[in-house]
């Protein structure tokens, strides 16, 4: 599986797609940390603490609906325990944890903020696929993570998914 990294601010046709994916507006300032290959917004990078100031717990953000279908149905299959018991993976996990808060800027973060469990394969996988790892190929082998022909964005504004 390949994306293409982004930085920077959303454009306002990032901010429609993220508006899109997300069902509201954010409540943090981000970027695009990963575009599919249509383009949009992949996985988003939020900010530490959101537009009220108040810390926002998740840093890397997976806005594609495609992938979190993909990742729910493992999550659904017992993939947060499998990969908890996985002692293999136990090293690399133990780098996300610590990699991740560093980029939080000392704020808790959600979904890859204990490294004794693992939370949210959501969470791991948008970190894996922005910062790189292992995480992202062994939820890969798990699941089928393959980018859809059409884009998710496109298919919410022609009204094929909500």
């Amino acid at each position: 599986m390949t994306a293409e990294s982004s930085a920077g601010s959303p454009a306002v046709s990032d901010a429609d797609a993220v508006r899109a994916l997300l069902g509201r507006d954010s409540i943090t300032h981000h970027g695009v940390a990963v575009r599919c290959p249509h383009g949009r917004p992949a996985v988003l990078q939020n900010d530490p603490v959101d537009s009220r100031g108040r810390p926002f717990p998740t840093r890397y953000w997976l806005a594609c609906r495609a992938l979190s279908r993909a990742v729910s149905r493992l999550e659904a299959d017992g993939g947060v325990k499998e990969l908890e018991q996985d002692s293999e993976m136990a090293g690399a996990l133990a780098d996300a944890h610590r990699r991740h808060a560093e980029l939080h800027e000392g704020y808790r973060v959600a979904g890859s903020g204990d490294p004794e469990h693992v939370k949210c394969l959501h969470s791991h996988l948008a970190f894996a696929l922005a910062e790189g790892g292992p995480i992202a190929e062994w939820i890969a082998d798990r699941t089928d993570l393959s980018w859809p022909t059409r884009c998710c964005v496109d298919d919410m504004i022609a009204g094929g998914d909500e």
